[in-house]
């Protein structure tokens, strides 16, 4: 019988606490509870002493943040699986570093399913994600995160998008151009990265692709219309999107 993994659970709120050990016990075999915590304090004081494998960690506490409890372990020889609400602050962070997380309200699909990927990864003898957290640590500290992680099929990627070329969909894969000629696919859609980079300078001037207004060489009108890019690759564009992409490019020469 496979060994189940010792879990422990850190949220202020008792009823929250209560709903996350009674989705573990009824869909979760794979994981026990071996320990509740309400705040940071109590939180690194658990995790000394029980050495779980898998926290699940709200992100406001009480006297600090999930992200503040991280920092009283240098060495992270568990995964995290955090507890936010969408609207909250970091989840730009969450995300641009890879970070699992469970937006609240929680879903008990969504929860069994990162549950999973982390049961799953423990099963496949495959390291904790502690560069993620240092990552995430990095990312917090500034309102425009700068370095993204992306899943790869060898391990990961750590990227600054200022690096980025273009993103092309395919299906439900992406690829990633990146300005040192390198070409790197990714498990997730497209539209997952549009919104990360929603606030960057980053377009998406058709549904197959986004792209990086800095590597834009030229737009060309012909041929429906179509945009060159610094690598030499030609992006189509929507008729609908042309007016918004120059609208876009005009700060270049205004």
């Amino acid at each position: 019988m496979k060994r189940r993994l010792i879990t422990v659970i850190i949220d202020d709120e008792p009823d929250a606490v209560d709903f996350i050990a009674s989705i573990i016990s009824e869909y979760c075999p794979g994981l026990e509870v071996c320990g509740k915590a309400n705040n940071v304090k109590e939180g690194v004081n658990l995790i000394n002493e029980i050495k779980p494998d898998l926290i699940f960690l709200d992100v406001e506490m009480p006297n600090g943040t999930g992200f503040d409890l991280l920092t009283h372990f240098p060495q992270k020889n568990f995964d995290v699986i955090f507890i936010t609400a969408f609207n909250h602050y970091a989840i730009k962070a969450i995300k641009f570093s890879a970070v699992d997380y469970i937006l609240k309200p929680i879903n008990i699909n969504e929860f069994i399913e990162s549950a999973n990927k982390v049961i799953q990864k423990r099963a496949a003898n495959s390291l904790t994600g502690n560069e993620n957290f240092e990552i995430l640590l990095e990312n917090l500290r500034t309102s425009n995160p700068t370095r993204l992680v992306i899943p790869t099929s060898d391990g990961r990627e750590y990227l600054n998008p200022n690096d980025i070329i273009r993103i092309e969909a395919d299906r439900s894969y992406s690829w990633f151009f990146i300005n040192d000629k390198r070409k790197i696919l990714v498990s997730r859609h497209l539209k997952e990265f549009q919104d990360l980079l929603n606030d960057r300078n980053f377009f998406r001037p058709h549904n197959s692709h986004l792209i990086n207004l800095d590597f834009v060489k030229k737009f060309v009108r012909r041929d429906g219309g179509y945009i060159e890019m610094t690598d030499g690759s030609q992006i189509p564009i929507s008729r609908n999107r042309k007016d918004l992409f120059l609208a876009h490019m005009s700060r270049y020469t205004g």
